[in-house]
């Protein structure tokens, strides 16, 4: 049996966005820049495409909405704009999550390079940050607060409504990454007080090389990207036309299918924490209810997640023992680290993240692989042995 579970690392292009781009490579080659007849046909594809979008999200107008090469240089442009725009007004100070995903830290490290202050919280030990702490991060000089919508590794879904709120309440910009929420919880822009929005089309079954960048009118954005004037003079580079019209129908499909969709994964999520709880010393990591749809994060004492995922592979049980964009590196997660997690029960975990196209069989199967392949790396670890006998401490209790 071979069953994908990582779909929180890139989901499988859907039969709706294939033929979109299909029709578009066919029908539609045009540079929606040229003042031609192709050119114009191919602008309006492109201006569909973004009312789509803006739709899903409830934009007040599609020209907020701009398309980029995917949520990482979408989470660059907005942490750039707000930042180098308000330096002029004395705002210097950011504020973020130290869980947040790489695109968000490394743009941060490099604007304190260039002399802004960053303030770094910490969640709660659930993976959820504690609003009072936004509230009282927020200063005088704060230009922005960037908080991802939900985390990629541990699916912890974040407070944006209320952090929206603070941020309106205290005149501060509010950015997030939602890159894992699109299409798998409802994101309303104007409701939830959200002035800037990342998202990438390979996440909800649309394209990969294609993101979106919502940005609510009267934010002005720095280009990160210079030679020519797409995109309203903000993202340089011949627009990819086809690319975008597929992501945009797969976001509709999702959002328009959300509640049925995530009912099922969620309920095959439950189904994967039930089956895995009695495996001793080892844990969920993140809030068991208010996580992603499809989020399972698991911690085995004893044992590295690389070597369970190898092995799990042998199996056709495909999943992650960390985000994708650092899968290679074998340093623990920052996101489990960071939000208190030891390095050791770091070091043995696992992400499963599940859709819709899962089943229930295929479930059961990655449970008794699971348990199968934890005891056996178990019998053969040093370490395993040391915390048995009383050599080391174990760090996770024995039942959760």
């Amino acid at each position: 049996m071979r069953v994908y579970a990582d779909n929180a690392a890139t989901t499988y292009l859907s039969k709706t966005a294939r033929d979109k781009l299909i029709e578009c490579l066919d029908n539609f080659n045009g540079n929606p820049n040229s003042l031609h007849t192709d050119g114009q046909r191919t602008q309006e594809v492109l201006d569909e495409a973004r009312a789509i979008v803006a739709g899903c999200i409830n934009a007040k107008n599609p020209n907020e909405i701009y398309f980029t090469s995917g949520g990482s240089e979408a989470d660059n442009q907005a942490l750039i704009s707000a930042a180098r725009g308000l330096r002029n007004k004395g705002k210097k100070h950011l504020v973020t999550l130290n869980i947040e995903h790489h695109a968000i830290l490394h743009t941060m490290a490099k604007l304190e390079k260039e002399g802004f202050e960053v303030t770094y919280l910490k969640p709660q030990p659930n993976g959820i940050v504690d609003i009072e702490d936004v509230k009282n991060a927020i200063r005088e000089d704060t230009a922005l607060v960037s908080i991802m919508f939900a985390n990629n590794e541990m699916g912890a879904i974040q407070p944006i409504p209320e952090i929206g709120a603070i941020c309106k309440e205290k005149h501060v910009l509010f950015h997030t990454d939602a890159v894992q929420a699109a299409a798998h919880l409802p994101i309303d822009v104007q409701a939830m007080n959200i002035d800037m929005l990342s998202m990438s089309g390979h996440k909800f079954h649309g394209p990969k090389g294609v993101g979106i960048l919502y940005a609510r009118n009267g934010i002005r954005l720095t280009n990160v990207i210079e030679g020519g004037a797409q995109e309203r003079g903000k993202r340089a580079g011949t627009v990819n036309v086809p690319g975008i019209a597929s992501m945009a129908v797969a976001l509709k499909e999702g959002c328009d299918n959300m509640e049925q969709n995530m009912s099922k994964v969620r309920a095959l999520r439950d189904r994967l924490i039930e089956g895995l709880k009695d495996i001793p010393y080892s844990q969920l990591n993140g809030d068991p209810v208010k996580r992603l749809p499809g989020n399972v994060n698991w911690s085995f004492e004893g044992v590295e997640g690389e070597s369970l995922l190898l092995h799990l592979d042998l199996y056709g049980i495909e999943c992650s023992s960390g985000s994708a964009c650092t899968s290679e590196s074998l340093d623990p997660s920052h996101v489990l680290t960071g939000m208190g997690i030891p390095v050791e029960a770091a070091h043995g975990s696992l992400r499963f993240s599940l859709d819709y196209e899962n089943t229930e069989e295929q479930i059961d199967y990655i449970i008794e692989k699971v348990h199968s392949v934890v005891e056996l790396y178990r019998s053969m670890s040093p370490y395993w042995e040391d915390l048995q006998n009383g050599i080391r401490e174990h760090c996770i209790p024995e039942h959760m």
